[in-house]
């Protein structure tokens, strides 16, 4: 009988090896990785919102969305150009994160605009860039950023958020176009242009809707932070995972809330963390907390 258990064990180990219950998506080496309080700019869709300010919780020195969302290359393009335009910058990474290719032309005077601001619908058509438009408009960007951050390097991610107001198909199609579009850039300028596939991980490795927010539509925390472990294996220099470690435990003792704020326990609790992260701001002179 114990033979026979034994058998049956080391078969089963051998189905669970065999067997593969998801699919892993496949994410080549980047050619540059990210050091730690690296200087970065997310400019995108709100999952590049979201996405920017899990770096900010890491302190990492983040500027996000700094004229709102934008979900087209086209209104990336002019956040960029603003950003630039109005002070010197010295990024070293920039996110970009496009969500549709869906554009808003004001018929007045043919141009793209980026927020209607309120204005009857009748004063706008609506169009749905290229292939070929999206990956000029993403040229343009990486040229802007070369031109005001020469050693500045570009990640490019599509949005895993549908847009149930086109339809699902119609959805689809729309991010098949940045894929496209993205691919071709980032064939153009492997040294500068990354691609980091997070629609692909969400369709392909988290295919369930527990992953989702209650609408169904937008991904959960749990999906997110997924995400964001798959960025820290990818691009992350070993410094950056190390500062993560040792971060961690000093960041969520900061955030602790207790119960008995006036107690003994508490106060010694708290010059303990105020004694680990003066330690850690020693050791990482650019860490933003106060002691």
């Amino acid at each position: 009988m114990y033979v026979c258990n034994l058998k049956f064990t080391f078969s089963l180990i051998i189905i669970l090896i065999i067997m593969q219950f998801r699919t892993i998506v496949d994410i080549p080496s980047p050619s540059f990785h990210i050091s730690p309080f690296e200087k970065m700019l997310f400019v995108g869709s709100c999952f590049a919102d979201r996405i920017g300010r899990r770096f900010l919780q890491e302190q990492f020195r983040v500027t996000v969305n700094p004229y709102g969302v934008m979900y087209n290359p086209a209104s990336v393009y002019h956040s960029l150009t603003r950003c630039f335009s109005e002070e010197e910058r010295d990024f070293r990474v920039v996110f970009i994160t496009l969500g549709t290719n869906r554009v808003y032309v004001l018929k007045e005077t043919g141009e793209i605009v980026d927020n209607c601001q309120k204005r009857p619908q009748r004063l706008f058509l609506e169009q749905q860039l290229s292939v070929g438009q999206c990956a000029a408009y993403l040229r343009r960007c990486i040229h802007l950023v070369a031109s005001h951050c020469p050693q500045a390097k570009v990640v490019i991610t599509v949005s895993p958020i549908r847009y149930a107001k086109y339809g699902f198909h119609g959805s689809a199609l729309s991010k098949a176009v940045l894929l496209l579009a993205a691919q071709q850039v980032q064939n153009e300028m492997p040294e500068t242009v990354g691609y980091f596939p997070a629609y692909e991980i969400v369709n392909d490795e988290l295919r369930d809707y527990r992953f989702y927010q209650p609408d169904m539509l937008h991904p959960s925390d749990q999906a997110v932070e997924y995400i964001w472990e798959r960025l820290v294996e990818t691009y992350f220099s070993e410094e950056a995972r190390r500062f993560l470690d040792e971060w961690r435990p000093v960041k969520e003792a900061l955030a602790h809330r207790p119960f008995h704020p006036d107690s003994e326990a508490y106060r010694s609790f708290l010059e303990s963390t105020r004694l680990k992260a003066m330690a850690l701001k020693e050791k990482y002179p650019l860490l933003q907390i106060d002691i």
